[in-house]
């Protein structure tokens, strides 16, 4: 999105327009809503503008729900916004810290405030893009003056007044459609910049979950979060933010319900032990934090191979330990490497209905279940990986 799309977007015709077009979600919809506007003799700009919002609009419901239907957003914002819900959860920390006014800088289309915001704490919002600002203090408007929204770069930001700060520096080229990543010496702000100012003030750095662990501080709290399978982010927390004694915090949500595995350090992996009745996958939060040993020792599991994040365990009586920091698997037998061999085994079974799950191998699930041609009634799970330079197929059932 440009100035001239934004300014005829934000006209009280612009806004009802996208407000008239509810969801758009299929190419053939998109093409035909524009030639209909066009036809009508809409301007170019506002029918650019009005049907990507539309669109945007429908994307967006699954990170913000209901509130997507009356936001503005680009595209790179959407992307690099806060799922409502985890947002949520991050600014219930601020408020059980005390904390009563937050600046958010780097505040994208306004997710992180819309949720400190929400919960009745005063919000200072800033962007260093002039139209992400704009579709920030649009997003946050229903809140008055509890939430303001200035374009400026983060590091011009006068913070007196602010009890702490959030800050998502950008890792993505700048713009509103799509993004490349940067190199750490690129990120805005710098980060060297925003670890000065996390320790002089508590603060929330959000990050991708892959950030370098070398670079965190030592007296940080580092959370990772997973989502519905789906690693999510890092956040660093310093000052009053960080929870005593916790440095390494894996948070899994899955299907709406929350759990977390705090430690003060890295956990020591768990033994090497031969394959059991189950295999565990470890969630990708649990295993970003190095906290997989404290799992397995919960499950009584160990595991597969010292470089390959899968644990396993034995048959009990009750069945297998349950966490909800792993998905678990009753495995049914070892199949054969080869795909011919592999296929044929998978059709004498009847297996039509195949999810591929692979670790430590070069393989491409897509590829490989093209290859193998099912047919059947009959549903698996394949689990593809190795123990050591051996691999291994397993056939087996999702608990």
């Amino acid at each position: 999105m440009d100035l001239a799309e934004l300014t005829a977007l934000l006209t009280p015709e612009g806004l009802r327009l996208v407000d008239e077009l509810g969801a758009l979600d299929a190419a053939g919809d998109v093409a035909a809503t524009v030639s209909r506007l066009r036809s009508a003799g809409r301007a170019p700009e506002l029918v650019a503008a009005a049907v990507g919002q539309a669109r945007l609009r429908s994307r967006a419901r699954a990170k913000f729900g209901a509130f997507a239907d009356r936001m503005l957003f680009t595209r790179a914002g959407l992307e690099q916004a806060t799922r409502l819900e985890i947002a949520a959860s991050h600014a219930g920390r601020f408020r059980d810290a005390g904390i009563r006014a937050v600046a958010d800088l780097g505040c994208g289309i306004g997710g992180d405030a819309l949720a400190l915001a929400g919960i009745g704490l005063d919000v200072l919002a800033v962007d260093a893009d002039e139209v992400t600002a704009a579709l920030a203090a649009y997003n946050l408007a229903p809140f008055g003056d509890a939430a303001t929204v200035r374009h400026a770069r983060a590091q011009d930001v006068d913070l007196a007044g602010i009890d702490a700060v959030w800050l998502d520096p950008a890792r993505r080229t700048a713009g509103h459609g799509e993004t490349t990543r940067l190199g750490a010496e690129e990120w805005s702000p710098p980060l060297d910049w925003v670890w000065q100012l996390a320790a002089r003030m508590p603060a929330g750095v959000k990050l991708g979950p892959a950030f370098d662990r070398t670079l965190i501080p030592d007296d940080a709290e580092a959370q990772w979060i997973s989502v519905d399978g789906s690693t999510i982010e890092l956040v660093v927390w310093t000052g009053a933010l960080a929870r005593p004694g916790i440095r390494r915090a894996a948070l899994v949500v899955r299907g709406g319900a929350a759990a977390e595995l705090t430690a003060g350090a890295d956990a020591p992996d768990a033994e090497v032990r031969p394959l059991g009745a189950y295999l565990h996958e470890p969630e990708g939060a649990v295993i970003r934090a190095r906290l997989i040993g404290e799992v397995a020792r919960s499950l009584g599991a160990g595991m597969i191979d010292e470089k390959i994040a899968y644990l396993t365990s034995d048959a009990t009586v009750d069945g297998p330990a349950e966490s909800p920091f792993v998905q678990s698997f009753r495995i049914r037998e070892q199949l054969p490497n080869d795909v011919k061999a592999l296929a044929r085994a998978l059709r004498e079974r009847g297996i039509g209905t195949l999810e591929i799950k692979k670790r430590g191998v070069d393989v491409d699930p897509a590829a490989l279940r093209t290859k193998l041609k099912l047919h059947g009634s009959a549903s698996a799970t394949l689990i593809v990986t190795r123990v050591g330079d051996r691999r291994l197929t397993l056939l087996a059932d999702r608990l």
